[in-house]
């Protein structure tokens, strides 16, 4: 599962800070996605390569086979995004940039089965450069049974977060709140991966896959650069 993102002991870096002044040509959000920007995360780079890489060899083996599809989709998007290899983590420290970060923490958000996906805050500009990605061992122990699409949702939904995309919950039904699974659903019935607590396909083959919402937060983010003339 996923939840909203704090400012959690798991990722101390992240202290928020005020958000820089962005261009009025920026777009934030739209009919299914919405960026950071309360991490100061507007856009991505279209001219970096970003590269998905882990704590340890065994974690590449364990979840390469979830990304690849979502990986290819973002890269046909227009977005450099490739998956790498094996390097330190320090959930309390980002990376290098251009880096997504996988590790694997006990509750990294101190509830059974969530895990997390935080951005690098207030980069230059608002230029993304990567984030921190800690799934709950629970999945993997056998002490939190998750569904097989769900686990494939979660696993391709918190590196997103890492990229720039929020959640898109909205007050659908006007009672003054924006509740859990409370996101646009296209014809078809799929609500954003993004969506929280869970998005996304719930069928195979779509299930770990992108959905239209979700690429089009991307392409945003990649406007967003080419906005500022930033290649």
């Amino acid at each position: 599962m996923h939840k909203a993102l704090p400012v959690a002991a798991t990722l101390a870096v992240c202290a928020l800070a005020a958000l820089p002044t962005q261009a009025a040509t920026l777009t934030t959000k739209g009919r299914g996605w919405k960026l950071t920007t309360q991490l100061g995360v507007t856009s991505l780079s279209p001219g970096r390569q970003y590269t998905i890489t882990f704590a340890t060899s065994a974690m590449k083996t364990r979840y390469t086979p979830y990304l690849t599809a979502a990986v290819s989709q973002a890269k046909a998007a227009g977005l450099k995004l490739a998956i790498g290899g094996v390097e330190p983590v320090n959930p309390a420290k980002c990376g290098p940039v251009g880096h997504i970060q996988f590790t694997e923490l006990y509750r990294p958000l101190g509830r059974a089965g969530y895990s997390q996906g935080m951005p690098c805050p207030n980069p230059s500009k608002g230029v993304g450069t990567g984030g921190i990605v800690a799934i709950d061992s629970e999945y993997w122990d056998g002490t939190w049974p998750i569904p097989a699409y769900k686990l494939r949702n979660t696993l391709v939904h918190e590196p997103l977060h890492a990229l720039g995309l929020d959640h898109p919950n909205l007050d659908l039904n006007k009672d003054g709140k924006t509740a859990d699974y409370e996101c646009v659903a296209a014809p078809s019935g799929e609500t954003p991966i993004m969506c929280s607590p869970n998005g996304g396909y719930r069928t195979a083959p779509g299930t770990g896959r992108l959905t239209g919402f979700d690429l089009d937060g991307l392409k945003a983010l990649l406007a967003n650069a080419r906005a500022q003339g930033i290649k």
